[in-house]
């Protein structure tokens, strides 16, 4: 079983662009810890997210790590979630911001991001990546927007049917 680890950046961005469905058809378990749970449950945080968070779907296993590790320039969220991805030897961990997933390359761990895993449903058949990109940038998401372009230049070259 591939061992996956959220942050709340991706799940939140997945909830919003209507697209958080996917995470079940790629992955079979996404490990949260409670921080990520409680940044989703937020009350500035969009009601979808919110109402998400407050009926988590089976496929979320929320997991505290059994040691409290505090990264530097990271917030409770993103050092909660590196923390669990190093204890469970997790294959990927799920991050958006910058600065975490430099810690997280640096600690050896495999990171996503938001486009990446849309990318990843898109190839796997679970979703139109040009509406999930729209909805994105309808957003306050902050991306280089080369990133999107390259993936859905790889996306159309993966489909050559598809439309430009």
């Amino acid at each position: 079983m591939n061992l996956v680890v959220a942050d709340t950046g991706p799940l939140r961005y997945l909830i919003v662009v209507e697209a958080i469905h996917v995470l079940p058809g790629l992955f079979q378990k996404i490990m949260v810890p409670p921080r990520v749970i409680a940044e989703l449950r937020h009350p500035h945080a969009p009601s979808p997210v919110r109402d998400w968070a407050n009926e988590l779907p089976a496929w979320i296993d929320v997991r505290k790590p059994q040691n409290d590790r505090e990264f530097q320039r990271l917030d409770p969220g993103e050092s909660e979630a590196l923390g669990l991805a190093i204890e469970i030897r997790a294959s990927l961990i799920l991050l958006d911001e910058r600065e975490a997933r430099r810690e997280a390359i640096r600690l050896g761990l495999s990171v996503s991001g938001t486009v990446g895993i849309l990318e990843r449903a898109a190839a796997a058949g679970l979703l139109n990546l040009e509406v999930a990109f729209s909805r994105l940038s309808a957003t306050n998401f902050r991306i280089d927007r080369s990133y999107m372009t390259e993936a859905l230049e790889r996306n159309r070259a993966r489909n050559p049917n598809l439309e430009p």
